[in-house]
This record gives structure tokens, C-alpha cells and sequence, in this order.
């Protein structure tokens, strides 16, 4: 059975070759009647390959044109909105951007007037401490003081309690104001001499009232202190 079909002088399926030969020669030289050979055989992947790009590569200028609306549209809103704030405002538009020298030279102008700014906040900081300065000198100073009331005992009933009080005021010192005094009764007609006084506690200290008074040994016994009053003054 295949010996007869080697005879056989019958050629199928010629005409497929021939169009297989015919695209294969188009592709050769070519021209562009491959693509119609290509149809004629009945291959229509290329053409369904050329037809589905056509669809995306419209798909993607319709979205191009769609994102080129948008755009346009959102410029035209920015612009329409700067335009209101200007004329709101009344700002005129930014100058131009200068070269690099007059770079140069706004730098340096703005570092001088840096400068002058600090010398002239430093100025005004010297003036505010010495005003500060000059009012705390101006005020009184507190002295702090104390009132004291002391006991002068004579020897006996027939000393002078006069003449005692003149040699006690006859005491002085930087800080010590005498004030009033009486003489009061102790016994046996014997009075004393209670005096008071006002020291500045800085200067005066009753070691020192008692070693001044008890000098006038013709008059004086004793000295004590009877109270004292710690207060502030000027």
C-alpha cells in the first residue's frame, strides 16, 4: 500500500504550500503583500494582534486627553485663585530674580544691618541696667535698729541721779540716739535711772554702753539692760 502512494503523482494540499511560499517570498522583498497573502491563508492572529493594539494604544490617548482636561482645568482654577488673593491684597507680583552680584551685595547689606540690630539691642540692655542700677541706689537702705530701755543703780540715796543722767548722755557714739528717761524707786529712798535708747545693732552693742556708763564709778553701782526692741529703720 505505500509503494503506490510514492507513485502517486497527485499533489494535496498545494494550494497550502503555495501560500505558504508566497509569504515566505513577500517577507523577502518586502512588500506589503505579505500581509494580504497572510490574510488569504487564513492566519488571522495578526490581525487580531494589530486590532487589539489599535484598541489599548485609543484606550491610552483617551486617557491622555482625560488627565490633559484635568490638568488644564486645575491651572485654571490655581490661576483664578492667585489672581484673587493679588487683587485682594493689592501685592504687586515678585521681582526678578537678581544675578549673582546683587546676591553678593543684598547678603552683605543684610549682614550690616544684623550688626547695627544687635549693637542697638545691646545698647539698650546697657541703659535698662544701668537705670536698674541708678534706682537701687537712690533707695533708702534698711538699718536694722533695736530700742533699748537700761537700768542705772546709784551707790546709795545721796547720789546726784541728775548729775548721773548728764554723765550718762555725755556717752557717744556713730549710732546711738539717747531718748527719755525717770527714776524709779528701788528701796530704802534709793531710786534708779531707767533711760532709754536707739542703736544701730551694726555699730552699737550693749558691751559697749556698759563699759562707757559704768566709767562714772563716783555715780554709777551698776548697769543693766531692762529690754530690748529690735526694729528697722532708715
Amino acid at each position: 500500500m505505500a509503494q503506490p502512494l510514492l507513485l502517486d503523482s497527485t499533489w494535496r494540499d498545494q494550494q497550502k504550500f503555495e501560500n505558504a511560499e508566497a509569504v515566505y517570498q513577500c517577507t523577502i522583498a518586502g512588500t506589503s503583500s505579505g500581509g494580504s497573502a497572510l490574510s488569504s491563508g487564513g492566519d488571522g492572529q495578526f490581525n487580531n494582534r494589530m486590532n487589539t493594539l489599535e484598541t489599548e494604544n485609543k484606550e491610552l490617548k483617551k486617557i491622555v486627553d482625560d488627565m490633559k482636561k484635568m490638568v488644564s482645568k486645575l491651572e485654571s482654577r490655581v490661576t483664578a485663585l492667585e489672581g484673587g488673593k493679588s487683587s485682594a491684597t493689592g501685592s504687586k507680583p515678585a521681582p526678578a530674580p537678581a544675578d549673582d552680584d546683587d546676591d553678593d551685595d543684598d547678603f552683605d547689606l543684610f549682614g550690616d544691618d544684623d550688626e547695627e540690630a544687635q549693637a542697638e539691642a545691646e545698647k539698650i540692655k546697657q541703659e535698662r541696667i544701668k537705670a536698674y542700677a541708678d534706682k537701687k541706689a537712690k533707695k533708702p537702705v534698711l538699718i536694722a535698729k533695736s530700742s533699748i530701755v537700761l537700768d542705772v543703780k546709784p551707790w546709795d540715796d545721796e547720789t546726784d541721779m541728775k548729775e548721773l543722767e548728764r554723765c550718762v548722755r555725755t556717752v557717744v557714739m556713730d549710732g546711738l540716739v539717747w531718748g527719755n528717761s525717770k527714776l524709779v524707786p528701788v528701796g530704802y529712798g534709793i531710786k534708779k535711772l531707767q533711760i532709754m535708747c536707739v542703736v544701730e545693732d551694726d555699730k552699737v552693742g550693749t558691751d559697749d554702753l556698759e563699759d562707757a556708763i559704768t566709767q562714772f564709778e563716783d555715780f554709777v553701782s551698776y548697769m543693766c539692760l531692762f529690754t530690748r526692741l529690735s526694729i528697722l529703720g532708715f
